[in-house]
């Protein structure tokens, strides 16, 4: 597999003499790796649609039914309103944590071999991968939005809020793609990512506030949703998402508590990364 960033030579990216070579060579080198993995969609675009039953289901029978019993507390905002933004990021969520899988893929076929040998960064290959989860999960961002505007969820579709919601969507996949990337790393086997991924994907996303405001948790649940990314992606996706959502810590907090997990994450991928091949 090639690709058309690569036709770039390196040498032009590596000059010692200018001081921002080194970063512009990593950005470089994520994007080659990004841009290679996206590509990969083209070979298998049915997963984009297969991916969309899980939120239709979630949107039309959790919704519809919660909604209409009124049995959890949501201001002012309709529960079905209130939870469609939860259900991009279970979605989001879903795309990213098994993304580690093709880790493993890679491994048996021997593409990864190819990649440590390479100059490229093992911090770049691990952004690399993190962000092509990202651009993937753009696509739910698509079908949720849809779905949303079929079941009459009042949708903000001012342009900065949509350039927003994509953001945060990209950083949240990325930091669940990295968790995803030490899992694989760690475990080694496809049959035993898949048991820790589907063990991983339901306490992540009930210990959120996606189909649930934190007013209402206990104090034991509360806790672990003010730690889990999950709840500042779902935080800011309703502050942008949805007309009147509002956010509960702040869309700078949201951000920089994604931000700093994504980054922690990746210099952890970094480190195990290569002891997939081991």
């Amino acid at each position: 597999m090639t690709s058309h960033a690569i036709d770039v030579p390196l040498s032009a990216l590596d000059d010692d003499r200018d001081p921002f070579a080194a970063v512009r060579a990593f950005a470089y080198k994520t994007y080659v790796i990004a841009e290679l993995e996206v590509r990969k969609l083209k070979h298998d675009p049915t997963e984009l649609v297969t991916r969309a039953v899980q939120p239709a289901l979630w949107l039309l029978i959790f919704g519809e039914v919660f909604t209409q019993l009124h049995a959890i507390p949501t201001g002012n905002v309709r529960y079905l309103d209130f939870m469609a933004p939860g259900i991009l990021a279970q979605s989001v969520l879903f795309v990213a944590i098994f993304y580690g899988i093709s880790v493993i893929w890679e491994r048996d076929l021997g593409t990864i071999h190819k990649l440590f040998v390479s100059p490229t960064p093992r911090a770049a290959l691990v952004v690399g991968k993190a962000l092509s989860a990202g651009v993937r999960s753009l696509s739910q961002v698509i079908i949720v939005y849809g779905l949303a505007v079929l079941l009459g969820v009042r949708v903000n579709w001012h342009p900065w809020a949509l350039v927003g919601v994509a953001v945060a969507v990209l950083i949240g996949a990325a930091c669940f793609a990295t968790l995803s990337m030490i899992i694989a790393a760690i475990v080694k086997t496809r049959e035993r990512f898949m048991g820790i991924g589907q063990v991983l994907t339901m306490p992540l996303f009930f210990a959120s506030n996606a189909i649930y405001p934190l007013a209402i948790m206990p104090p034991w649940l509360h806790a672990l949703a003010r730690v889990n990314p999950l709840s500042y992606e779902v935080d800011a996706l309703r502050d942008l998402m949805i007309v009147g959502g509002g956010s509960t810590f702040g869309l700078p907090v949201d951000f920089a508590a994604l931000l700093a997990s994504t980054t922690l994450l990746v210099m952890v991928a970094s480190v195990v990364y290569p002891r997939i091949v081991a």
